[in-house]
């Protein structure tokens, strides 16, 4: 589990296997099997290098993220320990989808979502997009807008957004249990 809260932004150096530079996050406290958030992505660490660590990727992985498919900054959060804080939301590194982004400028993001995932989104619920957990301010149909404050802007990569840009984005984890209940409770007992 993640809190969303980018603890820095690293670089993918080498695609396969995946290498991560990971500038100032400290892996002092890292082995290989434990789990760092990737943009947004939930990763098993198969290296400690130098610089950062290495990653398998596997092709489902590939199949419905973005971001992988060439070097480039990413965000990265190390996995929460019981008693950290949660800053955030609750994040499990797992995609449910790819976004597009519409927008990106004065602080606001507005990003098209798969039609699939619009009845997760709620104004003032949450979401992790490229593994920032952030509030969502506005939707309109298959769309949300989220406001990003100037330290977000700053500590993560989403200040370098454009226009069609592809995201990673995961629903908030309450949302997919609530339906599922109530899918349960709709068809009766099992």
């Amino acid at each position: 589990m993640f809190t969303g809260i980018v603890q820095a932004v690293g670089k993918i150096v080498r695609l396969n296997p995946l290498e991560i530079e990971c500038g100032t996050l400290d892996l002092s406290d890292v082995a290989v099997g434990d789990s760092i958030c990737v943009q947004g992505v939930c990763l098993t660490v198969t290296a400690i290098t130098p610089r950062g660590f290495t990653a398998d990727v596997s092709a489902e992985t590939l199949r419905v993220t973005a971001g992988f498919e060439r070097p480039g900054a990413v965000n990265l959060e190390k996995s929460l320990a019981l008693g950290d804080k949660l800053g955030g939301h609750l994040v499990t590194g797992h995609v449910d989808g790819v976004g597009e982004v519409l927008s990106c400028s004065q602080g606001l993001l507005q990003v098209r979502v798969p039609r699939e995932l619009t009845r997760y989104i709620a104004r003032k619920g949450s979401i992790c997009v490229d593994g920032v957990s952030l509030t969502v301010n506005r939707v309109d149909g298959d769309s949300f807008e989220v406001n990003l404050i100037p330290h977000t802007v700053q500590v993560t990569t989403l200040g370098r957004l454009a226009a069609g840009a592809k995201v990673n984005l995961e629903v908030d984890l309450n949302a997919r249990y609530v339906e599922r209940c109530l899918d349960a409770s709709r068809s009766g007992p099992a």
